[in-house]
């Protein structure tokens, strides 16, 4: 199509023609019978019949035509080392993988658990359980054992594979005893752990029988080829864990037509990268982003993914650039909290590379500032593209789409609906639509277009009661945002209506940084709220009542019981959980009918107005989250 909305509306009024020609973009052993199943409403089911495999479509059937071009590009400035693997040889080390993965016993529908720090191995465990039709759920390495062993609980892996530590800013992070330590908990725990050693901690120790040293086993396998388990196209491809309003994290269930067809046309459509260019992602793969555009949609695109292990400013605040130079990357995914990291850092920096390959840069994760945005797209000379969505998704919901159409930017603005997406702004009370910049819930009329979560693993009922229960009128699906749209049809995200928040981009729920501090022995009660800030977005704080005051009556205890309360958080869900400050109160604002009053003290944390304080139950609790700010 021509044009943007040309094809945005065909998307949406001639959807079973549109989807089967993108759906012509991945290769299919057998063909589907219907484009979309919505029979039972909200689950959709897309490609109904159609039978695929999200290995072969990412690495086989490129061989033939650029078996000999670089597919991953690791570079590690934490160990300063660099790997490259082309389709071939990264064909190799999957089928590796996956004929070690079959040897312990891992088949269709059989669930991995992988818990890695940022390396090729990763990569190749991702691919190689999805090769042989098995579902892969992968944990972030920042994430504490209790919080691991929550997710091992719910997905029942059968095999676990981790490595011995990573490393961030020099400094090794042991990953084993983590492992360890959450199989211990575990109720369901897996067979057998296999190991990537990385040689970094020296003191691992390994348990005979259910460790097994991925060096030790490859070696055996080492050449073999492993048939691609072809599955329809609803079989799920893989379980990513995503926070909630509630304690108990969602774990987002993929399907494998659907994003396969997803990612195949968004990276030209909304990345505008071509068979053969270099992609830079800079997310993690523990988060959804990496599953999407480093490891999943460069591949399937038939382009060079380029992996980094370490901080945009180690060894210096070039390496970025450097990557970009020397890869010839045309498109490039960051965040905006990393852009801000980068604007504390030397101007000269950003123009010390040849960056004129680099068409693109594209920043999701949080809401783009203007100044933010002004500083990298002139001190690069790039296009800055915003763009917005979640895990639930796995694709952008908004974004600007030059693969299609060059459209004019607005600043703050992540443009609008992508193909596929018919998106809403309704009233939070009555439903109604909103008016041109007026505030409403951001969200999307089902079906949800293909590549987006199918279900919650193993609870269809909260998936139909958490996404689509928040309007009576109608039945749609809720991404719990705030957006305006202003009079030319552009969106303007406005933050969360729920207790999430967004912490460089990481969302996570309230709930469960409140149920890790509750763990401290001397926490009676506990309320934690997001609060602006200049260079994360967002920041958890904390306001906590004591079960003994005696131990913070004075600054210095109260310091010393706040560095507890977050070596717990540290320890109960992972460093990234831990608040930014820990105040103490004797007591919480709260309705006279018990509600914790979180919109007053995230206001008060902003200094803003907290609006109207009729229903309060106790004011002097108010004053002491207010004197505890100031």
């Amino acid at each position: 199509m021509s044009t943007y909305k040309e094809n945005h509306y065909r998307s949406l009024d001639d959807a079973d023609a549109f989807w089967t020609e993108q759906a012509a973009r991945i290769d299919w052993v057998k063909p589907f019978s219907n484009v979309c199943d919505f029979s039972t409403p909200p689950f959709a089911h897309w490609f109904v019949d159609g039978e695929t495999n999200l290995c072969f479509n990412a690495i086989d059937r490129h061989l033939a035509t650029r078996a000999h071009q670089n597919a991953l590009v690791w570079v590690s400035s934490e160990v300063e080392q660099t790997r490259t693997y082309t389709y071939r040889q990264l064909w190799e080390e999957v089928n590796c993988f996956a004929a070690v993965l079959k040897s312990i016993g891992v088949g269709k529908g059989d669930r991995v658990l992988i818990y890695m720090p940022m390396i090729p191995e990763a990569v190749f465990a991702m691919l190689a359980t999805v090769r042989i039709g098995a579902i892969h759920s992968v944990v972030f390495g920042g994430f504490a054992a209790a919080s691991l062993a929550a997710r091992i609980d719910d997905a029942k892996p059968r095999v676990m594979i981790t490595a011995d530590a990573g490393s961030r800013a020099g400094k090794i992070i042991p990953l084993k005893p983590l492992t360890d330590e959450s199989i211990s908990l575990a109720e369901h725990p897996p067979k057998h752990v296999v190991i990537v050693n990385r040689h970094l901690d020296k003191s691992m120790q390994t348990l005979p029988g259910r460790d097994m040293d991925y060096a030790a086993l490859a070696p055996r396998h080492k050449g073999e080829v492993v048939p691609c388990e072809w599955v329809e196209s609803s079989h799920p491809s893989y379980i990513l864990y995503t926070s909630g309003t509630t304690g108990k994290p969602k774990g987002v269930q993929r399907d494998t037509g659907g994003y396969t067809v997803a990612l195949a046309s968004s990276m030209q459509t909304i990345f505008a990268t071509q068979p053969g260019e270099s992609f830079f992602c800079t997310s993690d793969i523990g988060w959804v982003v990496g599953h999407s555009y480093i490891v999943y949609g460069p591949l399937i695109n038939g382009s060079t993914t380029v992996m980094y292990e370490g901080l945009p400013i180690r060894p210096d605040p070039g390496i970025w650039w450097k990557l970009v130079e020397q890869y010839g990357v045309v498109a490039m995914f960051s965040s905006p909290t990393a852009v801000r990291v980068l604007k504390k850092q030397d101007v000269g920096y950003l123009t010390k590379y040849d960056t004129s390959t680099l068409r693109y840069l594209y920043l999701a994760g949080e809401p783009l500032d203007q100044p933010t945005s002004d500083w990298i797209e002139k001190g690069v000379g790039v296009k800055v593209i915003d763009n917005y969505w979640q895990t639930e998704t796995g694709w952008p919901i908004l974004s600007a789409q030059p693969g299609i159409e060059e459209t004019p930017r607005k600043l703050g603005s992540p443009s609008f609906p992508v193909y596929g997406y018919n998106v809403k702004l309704k009233h939070e009370e009555t439903g109604a639509a909103v008016s041109a910049n007026e505030k409403g819930v951001l969200c999307i009329v089902p079906p949800l277009p293909p590549g987006c979560m199918s279900t919650i693993w193993g609870d269809d009922a909260r998936f139909v009661k958490t996404y689509f229960g928040m309007f009576r009128d109608e039945q749609v699906y809720t991404t719990f945002d705030w957006a305006t749209r202003d009079a030319d049809g552009y969106y303007f995200i406005m933050g969360r209506t729920d207790d999430v928040i967004n912490v460089a981009g990481h969302r996570l729920g309230t709930r469960e940084i409140e149920e890790a501090i509750q763990a401290h022995k001397n926490i009676a009660e506990v309320a934690v709220v997001g609060v602006a800030d200049s260079l994360k977005g967002q920041v958890p704080i904390a306001f906590a009542v004591v079960k003994d005051h005696r131990q913070v009556e004075n600054a210095e205890l109260a310091a010393r019981q706040e560095k507890e309360v977050m070596a717990t958080v540290d320890h109960e869900l992972g460093a990234i959980g831990r608040p930014a400050r820990v105040h103490f109160v004797t007591a919480l604002p709260k309705t006279r009918s018990g509600k914790l009053l979180r919109r007053v003290i995230q206001a008060l944390c902003e200094s803003r107005d907290p609006g109207d304080l009729t229903t309060i139950e106790d004011p002097t609790a108010l004053e002491q989250v207010r004197n505890a700010v100031q």
